[in-house]
């Protein structure tokens, strides 16, 4: 049966002259409809559970701060705020982007500073690529970018479990305007990614590096790494304050051909997102949050069941804002008050695979001040504070 192809131009799709009844080799309107070819997640910026604004960022190391799934890195490279936009392309479908604001310039960067925004992604969502292997796969990045500052910028991404790196860089044109990018990488035969829950591949955008990233040549195929040849040609974002660089529409995909942003619905983003870190808090104006668990004498409950909205990527760790120490829960029995608490711990229930379970942790309090009805069920109520779990890469 003869079917109709199309070719993408890199802005619409275009039909062929003549109708074709073997599709190999085509990249055909349908593959448009394909689900899950963006390795990135929340590559629209949509998501953004722990903040929408986080100011005076220079410690050294990773972060997650606002957009989840978008680690920063940073190493003497300035002081940054990073933000949610409400600003995007005109016409792109996109509606928020991620901001990079420098608020401490380093003009004069050390050989060892580096500042980078990435992306780890688990190995066992790279097996269709085929790495290390004779039928290994193109990868293709696409992206829009906005920034102040015109010039050379570096995509460098790092196979992690075998230290094999490529980059390919990119030019920001002109100052303030957004741009499109497509950057499409070479196919690697040697070294296979793990297929396993930790990161395997890491998607690096450069804004800032010294010379232990720069002196050498750019490596723009796979190979062994090599500091030098990572970033040569960058330019340094943390020349002034008030630079910016923003992002937003990153899709990676297998094939040599970037295809229409895969949008997906806002709940889908968000579960795909609560697979590394995940909130139990009240919402903004509506009733408190609330557990129950069974009284341990008068001061300790235990056995606060919660369930996480969906498999987490390994055993989360679990934090409080605010801390224990300033953690108010209200005992919910007549004439309780709020009562701060000295210790929250939890035991991570894993289900494993089977649908019918969920995965949950158990959560303990101690602490409280003799208002609880020991050997019988008691719950508490929060209003602005928020309990956090945890399982990023």
């Amino acid at each position: 049966m003869a079917k109709q192809a199309y070719v993408y131009s890199g802005t619409d799709w275009v039909p062929l002259a003549s109708e074709v009844t073997n599709l190999s080799g085509y990249q055909t309107k349908a593959s448009n409809q394909f689900p899950n070819r963006n390795l990135v997640i929340n590559g629209a910026m949509q998501i953004a559970q722990r903040a929408t604004s986080v100011a005076s960022i220079s410690s050294t190391g990773g972060s997650y701060n606002t957009a989840d799934r978008q680690q920063m890195y940073i190493d003497t490279a300035g002081t940054w705020t990073q933000s949610v936009e409400n600003d995007a392309p005109t016409g792109s479908g996109f509606r928020k982007s991620l901001k990079m604001l420098c608020t401490t310039a380093n003009a004069s960067l050390s050989a060892g500073s580096l500042l980078q925004v990435r992306q780890q992604i688990e190995g066992q969502n790279l097996q269709q690529i085929k790495k290390g292997t004779a039928a290994a796969e193109q990868l293709t990045l696409s992206f829009w970018v906005k920034s102040n500052v015109t010039g050379t910028y570096i995509v460098s991404p790092y196979d992690n479990d075998n230290s094999r790196v490529v980059s390919k860089s990119y030019t920001i044109n002109a100052s303030g305007v957004w741009e499109y990018k497509t950057i499409t990488f070479p196919a690697d035969t040697t070294g296979a990614f793990d297929n396993d829950n930790n990161g395997s591949l890491f998607v690096r955008f450069m804004l800032a590096a010294g010379t232990t990233y720069t002196s050498g040549t750019l490596q723009t195929t796979w190979a062994s790494d090599t500091a030098a040849n990572v970033a040569p040609g960058q330019t340094n974002l943390a020349s002034a304050t008030n630079n910016y660089w923003q992002i937003t529409g990153v899709q990676l995909e297998v094939g040599d051909t970037a295809t229409p942003y895969e949008f997906k619905p806002i709940d889908e983003d968000l579960r795909q997102c609560q697979r590394y870190y995940t909130e139990f808090n009240p919402q903004p104006g509506a009733d408190p949050a609330i557990l129950f668990g069974w009284g341990n004498g008068s001061s300790d409950l235990q056995q606060m069941a919660y369930a996480l909205p969906v498999t987490m990527r390994a055993t989360p760790s679990m934090t409080t804002t605010p801390g224990a120490g300033a953690f108010s829960p209200k005992v919910l029995r007549s004439g309780s008050a709020s009562t701060t608490i000295t210790n929250i711990n939890y035991t991570y229930i894993d289900a494993g695979m089977n649908p019918q379970n969920s995965h949950y942790v158990s959560i303990n309090m101690n602490g409280f001040a003799s208002n609880l009805t020991s050997s019988q069920m008691n719950g508490i109520a929060f209003n602005s504070a928020t309990i956090n779990f945890s399982a990023e890469l």
